[in-house]
Order: structure tokens, then C-alpha cells, then sequence
């Protein structure tokens, strides 16, 4: 009874300004989930959030930082990349008891570097281009159709002219998750959907190729890694995959040899 009636009492003044400053408004950053991140690793890393406290919920966050649900949820990923905070199904996040170990994590910031998106593409080569050959075998009938599902958004969204960033970064979630091994899935969760490079590197002009041009080849490499599965080819699958990611990745070669010669 105790314990109940300390954890119903209202916050005191001091809780109350730290919550305040928490949950302020953005200034005008960079990167919103960026920002978010900064605000909330500052306040774990400081004490003002100890262990184990409760951060505030997505809706909180939401209205207090004037944030969409996507900002929010990309920060708290991005958070319990770096060991920060854990997440408990259906309680929320929470700072990590352990929060002073800082695990491998790729600084968001950095991706809008284009040595660091050829560094980021040549890693997906090495792990992605094997989990579409392990999906090829693995895949049931259904995850199969999602994989296809999701290539068929993908190319609604560009014949839209959108950029088709989350599409395109679902569609390889979905060749992930047909692999049948969560660390597939955790890696791309782990890197988010920041990784798609056009997110992060906007810049086309000057290249003889335009962007919609780019975003209808992208969907004919995606089509043919989704035939590759779908015909259960491992050896198919492999280099239709690792030829897509090669492809993008002599594509930003050129903007960085562009760049460079300016």
C-alpha cells in the first residue's frame, strides 16, 4: 500500500522543470530524430534520467517536442542501438541499467557524408546479398508474396514521382524477415531506414540522370532479386542483390568523383 501511494504522488517542482525541459520544442536542427537522440542521450548520460526510469511515452514526445511518430520511434531505435535504453513490449522504453556500455552504432550525422554511404553500401553488399540466397531456400509461399507485396508498392510509389524511401527500405525488410533468422531483420532495424542513401545524399543534378530515371532502375533490380527468390535460385538471388548494391554503389562514386572536381 506504501509503495502504491509513492507512486501515485504527484511529481515535485524539480521533476516537474526537468520533464518541462525534456519535452520543450525543437529548435530547427538537421535531423529531427537526430536532435531527439541528442536530447535524450544528454539527459541518460547526465543522470537526469537514471536507470531503469521510464522515458516519456511516443504521445508525449510527440506533443512536447512538436515531432511526428516516426521521428520518435527512429530516436528511441537509434538509442537502444547505443545501448542507451531497452524497450519492453507494451510498457515502453526504458533507460538501460547499463547504459554507461556503448556498443557499435552508426552516427546518423554521418551518413549525410558520401564516403560514409559507400562505407554503409559496401556493407550491406557483404550481408544483404547473403540473405537474399538464404531467403531464396527459406521463404514460405506468404513471405514470398509480402516480398512481391512490397516491390509493387515501391513501384506505385515512384510512378507517383515520390522518392520511395520507406518503400524502398520495406522491401528489403521484407527479403530480411524471409530468411527466417531475426539477426537479418535486426541488422536492418539496427541501421534504419536511414541507410537508403538518396534519404541522406539529395543531390542529382549534373549526373545525366534524372531522378525518377535512377528510382525506375532501382525497381527493375528489385524485380529481379524478388524472381531470383521467388524461383528459390540462391545463386541467383545472391547476384541479383549484390548487383543492385553495386550498382548504387558506382552511382555515388560518380557524385563523389563529380563532387571532388568541383
Amino acid at each position: 500500500m506504501t509503495r502504491q501511494a509513492s507512486s501515485s504522488s504527484p511529481p515535485n517542482d524539480a521533476t516537474q522543470r526537468q520533464r518541462a525541459r525534456l519535452l520543450r520544442p525543437l529548435d530547427a536542427p538537421k535531423s529531427l530524430s537526430s536532435e531527439v537522440v541528442d536530447r535524450l542521450a544528454e539527459q541518460i548520460m547526465s543522470g537526469k534520467l537514471p536507470a531503469g526510469a521510464k522515458l516519456p511515452s511516443e504521445q508525449e514526445m510527440m506533443k512536447g517536442m512538436g515531432v511526428s511518430r516516426t521521428v520518435v520511434r527512429e530516436a528511441v531505435a537509434a538509442l537502444r542501438a547505443r545501448g542507451l535504453v531497452i524497450t519492453r513490449q507494451g510498457a515502453g522504453a526504458f533507460v538501460d541499467r547499463d547504459s554507461g556500455r556503448q556498443p557499435y552504432a552508426i552516427d546518423p550525422e554521418g551518413l549525410g557524408s558520401l564516403d560514409s554511404v559507400l562505407d554503409i553500401l559496401e556493407l550491406r553488399m557483404a550481408v544483404e546479398s547473403e540473405a537474399a540466397a538464404i531467403a531464396s531456400e527459406r521463404a514460405t509461399a506468404t513471405q514470398i508474396k509480402a516480398i512481391g507485396e512490397a516491390h509493387r508498392v515501391f513501384s506505385r510509389a515512384i510512378s507517383g514521382g515520390e522518392r520511395a524511401i520507406k518503400e524502398d527500405f520495406a522491401f528489403h525488410q521484407a527479403i530480411a524477415a524471409a530468411t527466417q533468422n531475426s539477426r537479418f531483420v535486426e541488422f536492418l532495424d539496427f541501421l534504419g531506414r536511414l541507410i537508403i542513401p538518396r534519404q541522406s545524399i539529395r543531390s542529382f543534378e549534373g549526373t545525366g540522370e534524372g531522378l525518377q530515371q535512377y528510382l525506375a532502375r532501382i525497381g527493375r533490380e528489385h524485380e529481379a532479386i524478388f524472381q531470383a527468390i521467388g524461383a528459390r535460385s540462391p545463386k541467383k538471388a545472391r547476384e541479383a542483390m549484390r548487383g543492385h548494391l553495386v550498382k548504387s554503389r558506382e552511382r555515388y562514386r560518380e557524385l563523389a568523383s563529380r563532387k571532388s572536381t568541383v
